[in-house]
């Protein structure tokens, strides 16, 4: 755990929307952290630090509640659909070595073969992986790959521990021309195949008139 992660959580005892728009007009973000089967406890968090931290997809916090350290993994983030702030933050209770199941962002690197584009099909993938260990990130290098190649799930490189929980056959990338790159090329050969028939229809006149 990085030290950046640690957060300091107020403990709420009053609720209801408005003390949580005072919270927020403090610069704080009503949360609540549940899971274990424990009950659910409502904090406070810090608004800049949270904000920042949660910018990482499946962030992990390391919560100072009351000088007890609890860790969280972010479940989910409700935000204001027009202004985008933060309303209220889901925190699950992890224990060091626990395993979780998380959506993990998928990041295409590399160029593929001239001529072609790496389509992206599936932005994430479920994988299960210790909560003090999930990748900000899978990688999948396209590069040199010609028209046609399909990366799958299965074809994923994972980090060490992680367990795929996506279905293996899952496309996560496909390789293709561009539909406009294929008009166009249609056309070309469209286009020549006229003017070949033209030259041809022009060398048969030609040669009947040499004839007559």
């Amino acid at each position: 755990m990085s030290e950046d992660n640690k957060v300091v959580a107020e403990v709420r005892e009053n609720f209801g929307k408005g003390f949580a728009r005072r919270l927020r007009a403090a610069g704080k973000i009503p949360a609540v952290i549940y899971g274990h089967g424990t009950e659910p406890q409502h904090v406070a968090l810090p608004g800049h630090q949270v904000s920042l931290l949660i910018r990482r997809a499946n962030a992990l916090l390391d919560l100072d509640i009351n000088g007890k350290s609890q860790l969280a993994l972010v479940k989910d983030v409700q935000k204001d659909p027009v202004r985008q702030i933060i309303e209220h933050i889901d925190l699950l209770v992890v224990r060091k070595g626990e395993k979780v199941s998380v959506d993990v962002p998928v990041v295409v690197t590399g160029e593929p073969f001239s001529g072609t584009v790496a389509m992206l099909d599936s932005a994430t993938v479920s994988l299960e992986v210790e909560a003090t260990h999930i990748p900000q990130n899978i990688e999948v290098s396209v590069e040199g790959l010609e028209d046609g190649t399909q990366i799958t799930a299965a074809d994923l490189t994972l980090p060490s521990g992680a367990t795929l929980v996506t279905e293996p056959e899952t496309l996560i990338v496909a390789v293709s021309v561009p539909l406009d790159t294929l008009a166009a090329e249609e056309e070309i050969a469209e286009a020549d195949a006229e003017v070949a028939e033209e030259q041809s229809e022009e060398s048969e006149a030609a040669a009947e008139a040499e004839e007559n």
